[in-house]
């Protein structure tokens, strides 16, 4: 009996930053009539995007942000909008408010979770220049459900840390520069055998509820994770470890889902946040401390208090010092 087949069509792309001018050159160089409808996920955030103008400048297949519920079109790139996941749902785009992932949204692994779980063997991955390691445990779903990974030459990326991370911990097939991509991308192209592959690991489809908020998030967990000693920053739940992640990977039961390394980059970032706000603090109270000093040597009876709110002023200007100094000398490279 002939093996079972299916059309490789779907070319999932993720980046953050440097990407707007990796995605640029990579959409200049595919032909007019790619038989594959292609995805994009760049780190936006909610900043506005003019990222498929910018593709429709420098490439002939058409670009536009995704529209939820809209068909895969073949011979078209489709843009995750500002604030919101990009995720297949059979042959249609999908999109969400979900929760963030890696403290982002829109995110790469939501979108390559989503086509591997839909599609399989059909699908094409491309991890491209970025910061941090986003799309790397994306990068493994589509592996373990049968896809083709590929990855951005990481001496050639603005930003080499997702390239890399993808490259450390997923079986990528191809390593190649921008000028490559469309060339390998083509011949990708087409009938391929579904194999044993396009069965999703338990885990993926797990996280895929938990991202869609499907189903009961409390189990999901449980079948993937098991509870770790830290707190989700978006919404200070506790966190459960991704059972045999690698890199360790973390979720909370709404959703919120960081890597080790996006968990310490955002808790580094909340920590001087909030050591920040302790030094405007303590110049606040000293600045109180010497209103308070100055109205109490205007009684003379009171002077004596008046001398030691002044003292007290003087050690929080100290303790403001000491703080911000460490704060400054910190942050330098």
């Amino acid at each position: 009996m002939e093996p079972l087949t299916r059309t490789r069509d779907l070319i999932v792309i993720g980046a953050s930053a440097g990407g707007v001018a990796a995605l640029q050159r990579l959409a200049a160089g595919l032909p007019a009539d790619l038989p594959a409808a292609v995805l994009v996920v760049l780190h936006v955030g909610t900043h506005p995007s003019v990222l498929p103008d910018l593709l429709n400048y420098r490439g002939p297949l058409p670009a536009r942000h995704a529209v939820d519920g809209e068909a895969i079109v073949p011979g078209r790139i489709y843009v995750a909008p500002p604030d919101h996941h990009l995720l297949v749902e059979g042959r249609a785009l999908r999109l969400t408010h979900g929760p963030r992932e890696h403290h982002t949204r829109p995110a790469v692994d939501p979108l390559f979770r989503s086509a591997a779980l839909e599609h399989g063997s059909a699908v094409v991955g491309i991890v491209l220049t970025g910061c941090l390691d986003d799309g790397t445990a994306g990068l493994q779903a589509v592996k373990a459900c049968g896809g083709v990974a590929i990855v951005q030459d990481p001496r050639e990326a603005e930003e080499p840390s997702m390239p890399e991370s993808a490259l450390r911990h997923v079986e990528v097939d191809h390593c190649v520069a921008l000028a490559e991509m469309p060339k390998l991308l083509q011949s990708l192209l087409g009938p391929v055998p579904s194999g044993p592959g396009a069965t999703p690991a338990p885990g993926v489809g797990h996280e895929q509820a938990l991202q869609r908020a499907e189903g009961n998030s409390m189990e999901d967990l449980n079948a993937v994770g098991t509870p770790s000693t830290f707190v989700c920053p978006d919404c200070r739940g506790s966190l459960w470890e991704m059972r045999d992640a690698e890199p360790p990977r973390f979720r909370c039961h709404t959703g919120h889902a960081y890597s080790l390394r996006s968990l310490q980059e955002t808790q580094s970032k909340a920590t001087e946040e909030a050591l920040w706000s302790a030094v405007r603090a303590l110049q606040e109270k000293e600045q109180l401390m010497r209103r308070m000093a100055e109205w109490r040597s205007r009684h003379g009876s009171e002077a004596p208090l008046g001398e030691t709110h002044r003292e007290a002023a003087e050690r929080l200007a100290a303790q403001a010092e000491v703080l911000r100094r460490l704060l400054v000398e910190g942050a330098a490279p």
